[in-house]
Parts: structure tokens; sequence; C-alpha cells
């Protein structure tokens, strides 16, 4: 349980360093200060909260469960694969990444040793892993309501790229319990850097704002998690390799399987990033070898490096199906949210675009910045455990 307590911290920005963010993207230094200062105080309270439930009887089922299910769905995409072959070998160079970096989230080696498969399997997946306590960052500039509801949010264009089964499981920070009927927003871009659903300058999508690969929404089932079949993000200038997550609590679903707009709370905003030796394996493989974009690394990104440490950690664990990337790749990660929190209005929370039944349209209000007043949620005087 020590491992669930890793999400507490959340590591102050490098304001004075100059910064890239999405196209559009915009912060004011001052604001994000403050909002440096609320993160602090957020993980004070998250921590004294975690640290009172975390070795619960409940936590321990529920590590449990962890266990077999993510073991069972690493068998199950093996075997949907046709995949017989051991899990390649593959190491990350620790002595050329950050500090942060040095926790290895390559679980491929621990899975070949077959005489040993329950305690593999233990190693794998029994611990809590990584999680992100709200709000992360900025859900950018390219953020759309009203994606279907959906796990496989690759299409038939636009989607090639290495494929990842992401498991996400959503924990309560004041109770260490899953958090079930979560409507969670994911998006990413594709292998050449493109985003869907936004045609702006700095990201013209193809089929404009009607577009809508490598989007989707999915409901957390009873233990609090989601899954998505989309691929490894491409990479764009001015930003490491990220995918976006959106949490949406007591969200009205309508029959059409979108968000009714206006409705629910939003109780988390993510970016998860990737290891840099696993995106250079990536990025050898086609199409991203067609992606002419500069690469910005996680050192050089204005939010990863800034954040991430050890109590931090935005990177997702991984493991390969097979003993290479043609295979694709099943990645788990756990975030820490507060559900009695409330960033709708925060600066952080933007819409871009609306999809609906006519299709995509553009958030005239939005213009280029997010539309939230700035403000940040008021802290609880305490948080009970």
């Amino acid at each position: 349980m020590v491992g669930l307590i890793k999400c507490l911290a959340v590591a102050a920005f490098c304001l004075a360093a100059p910064a890239i963010a999405h196209p559009g993207e915009h912060h004011d230094p001052q604001a994000v200060k403050r909002e440096v200062r609320a993160r602090e105080a957020m993980a004070f309270h998250a921590k004294r909260s975690l640290s009172g439930c975390a070795n619960s009887l409940h936590a321990r089922e529920l590590k449990d469960r962890n266990v077999a299910r993510r073991a069972h769905t690493l068998q199950q995409l093996r075997k949907k694969r046709n995949i017989s072959s051991r899990p390649a070998k593959y190491r990350r160079d620790l002595a050329a990444l950050e500090r942060w970096e040095v926790v290895d989230h390559n679980h491929t080696l621990a899975m070949n040793d077959g005489s040993e498969v329950l305690n593999s399997e233990n190693e794998v997946f029994g611990a809590y892993t990584s999680c992100i306590l709200t709000p992360t960052i900025t859900d950018g500039p390219y953020y759309v309501w009203g994606e279907v509801v959906r796990q496989n949010v690759k299409e038939e264009l636009y989607s090639d790229g290495v494929d990842v089964h992401l498991e996400v499981q959503y924990i309560d920070i004041n109770t260490c319990r899953p958090v079930p009927g979560a409507l969670v927003d994911i998006w990413n871009a594709n292998a050449t850097g493109v985003y869907s659903g936004v045609s702006v300058s700095g990201n013209y999508a193809a089929d404009g704002w009607d577009s809508t690969y490598l989007r989707g929404v999915q409901q957390t089932d009873r233990e609090g998690v989601v899954n998505f079949d989309t691929i490894f993000p491409g990479h764009y200038d001015g930003r490491a390799t990220h995918t976006h997550l959106l949490t949406h609590l007591n969200a009205t679903l309508l029959p059409n399987k979108t968000l009714e707009v206006g409705t629910g709370s939003v109780a988390h905003i993510g970016q998860l990033f990737w290891n840099e030796v696993l995106r250079t394996a990536v990025e050898d493989t086609y199409p991203y070898t067609t992606n002419t974009k500069p690469v910005t690394s996680n050192a050089e990104d204005m939010w990863s490096v800034q954040q991430a440490d050890s109590a931090y950690d935005p990177f997702p664990e991984f493991a390969y199906l097979g003993d290479n990337l043609d295979d694709g790749l099943f990645a788990w990660i756990q975030i820490g949210i507060n559900a009695t929190l409330d960033f709708t209005d925060s600066s952080n929370y933007g819409i871009a675009a609306y999809y609906e039944a006519d299709g995509g349209h553009e958030n005239s209000a939005m213009g280029g910045a997010p539309i939230g007043t700035g403000s940040m949620p008021a802290m609880p005087s305490s948080t009970s455990a």
C-alpha cells in the first residue's frame, strides 16, 4: 500500500524558463504560481487522508483484484493477437533519464519467468501504481465535448501506429476506494502529431472539425476502471509525448452515447507522459518516421519535468505484448482524485469544440484561451479518512 501514497506530492513549476505549450495555449505566470500553492495544499491533505486508509482491508482486497484483472487482461490481449512468443527483453538506459524516470515502468522482463507466474504477476500488477492529484495540468486547447462513448478510439483513417491498450483506475483519495460511474474522456495526437476535432493554426485536423479519431469516452466500472484501445501518441513541436484524460462525475449520459452539455463536475484534468526510451523505440517505426516535427523531451516539456518526481509519477506502467512493438503494448496507471472538488471553473479547463449530431463545431466563446474563470476550488478545512 506504500505505493498509493506516491500520488501525494506535486512539484512546483520552473516559472522562470520560457516554454512552449500546445499551439494556442497561453498561461499567466502569476496564475500558475497560485495554482502551484493550491496543489501543494491539496497534496498535504491527500497525504493525511490516504495514510489513514491505504492499509485497510478493502485496500488490500482491491490490490488482489487488480493483480488478477491485469494479468487476465494481458493474457487475453496476447491470445486475441495470437502471440505465442515471450515478451521482448527490453531495458531502459536509466543513466540517460531524469531523476524521476529512474523508476522502471517497463514490466516486460518480469513476465518471462513462466515457472514463477504468481510471483511475476504480483510483482508486475500488485503494487499501487502512479497517482495523479487533481488537477494535474491544463486540458490544452484541443478538448472536444460530445465525443462518443467507445472503448476503441482508433478509426480506419489517421489512426495507424503502435497499438496501446490502456487501463486507468480511479481511486478516491478520501477513502482509498474505487470511483465507479465516472465518465472519462481520452484524446491524443496521431502518429504525425495532429489532433482530431480541431482545425486551427498549428493543428489542421484531417476532415476538420468533424473528425473524431483517437477520441472517446468510457465509464468507470465498479472497480473504478476504464479501458481504451488507442495508439501510442505522436509528438509535435513544443510538447513532450503525452495522452490527455479528463474525468467527469455525475454527468448525464444521453441515449446517443454522448454527454449532456453542462452536467456533472470536472474531477480530474490530466496528461500521461511516456518515458524517453519507449518513445524513441516507437518513433523508429512507421508511420512515426514520417513525423518531421521537432521532438521535445520530457526534460524540456513545460509541464512534466516541473511536476514529476519520486512522489508524483505521471508515467504509465507498461509491458510489451510480444517480442516487438508490432504486437502492441499493455499500459496501466492508477489516478487519485478528490471526488468532492470540481474544476469546471478552473483556468485549466476549456472546451475548444463541441461534437453534435450534425458534426463538430468550434467553440466561438473560447477564442484560443480556456473558458474557465481561473479560480481554483476552495480547499476543505479538513479531509476525513
